[in-house]
């Protein structure tokens, strides 16, 4: 008579990410994080001092928020910045967008130029205006951390990200009263609807509203 051999039911593994049984905790909303996505020039001053202060590449990180600041830069656009792309006798710099932005050439400053030519001398060996201590350029992840540890030191109060350098920018620009469609071009934007966003969110619009 054959004997039964009884097989035992494998067990089912624990549930975890790995075997796809566990949904991974759903991303926060930025809006449940910060109150908006754009910091104001005094805080984008507060940021910038305090990347000053710590690390040995204290020039390198001031220079890359200052350029990223005043030229509304993405963070993949910062770090594939050239020194070709400076021409720091007549001052300018040439933008390549990314996102299939429109390129174009911006003025550069006596802050801007005087923080380059530094940061030239720093490092004189790499083709990357932004570049690691091996010479080669930053990566987006380098620059989000470094943003994120300045908006720590600065004590800003909410997580910062490097968009809303970008974004800060464009509230700057329109609070100035700039035209739209410079602010457009200056940004690089392909449609003018995402450049709207700032102009909309200008005080200067309700500034007739009321008189006392």
């Amino acid at each position: 008579m054959a004997t039964v051999v009884q097989i035992r039911p494998r067990r089912a593994k624990a549930p975890s990410t790995v075997n796809g049984k566990v949904t991974p905790p759903r991303r926060v909303e930025n809006k449940a994080r910060r109150s908006r996505e754009h910091l104001t020039p005094s805080e984008m001053d507060r940021l910038i001092a305090a990347a000053g202060k710590h690390g040995r590449h204290a020039h390198r990180d001031q220079t890359l928020l200052l350029l990223a600041y005043r030229h509304g830069l993405r963070v993949g656009e910062l770090v594939a910045l050239r020194w070709e792309q400076a021409d720091l006798k007549q001052g300018l710099l040439h933008i390549n967008r990314l996102k299939g932005g429109v390129p174009s050439t911006h003025p550069l400053r006596g802050p801007e130029l005087r923080a380059l030519r530094k940061l030239r001398r720093d490092y004189p060996d790499s083709p990357y205006m932004f570049c690691s201590e091996r010479g080669g350029p930053m990566t987006t992840s380098n620059v989000r951390k470094m943003v994120a540890r300045g908006g720590d030191a600065a004590r800003l109060g909410f997580p910062v990200h490097p968009h809303m350098l970008r974004h800060a920018t464009g509230y700057k620009l329109a609070n100035d009263g700039h035209d739209t469609r410079a602010i457009q071009h200056y940004l690089g934007h392909a449609n003018i609807q995402h450049t709207v966003r700032y102009t909309a969110l200008s005080p200067d619009r309700f500034k007739e509203f009321w008189r006392d």
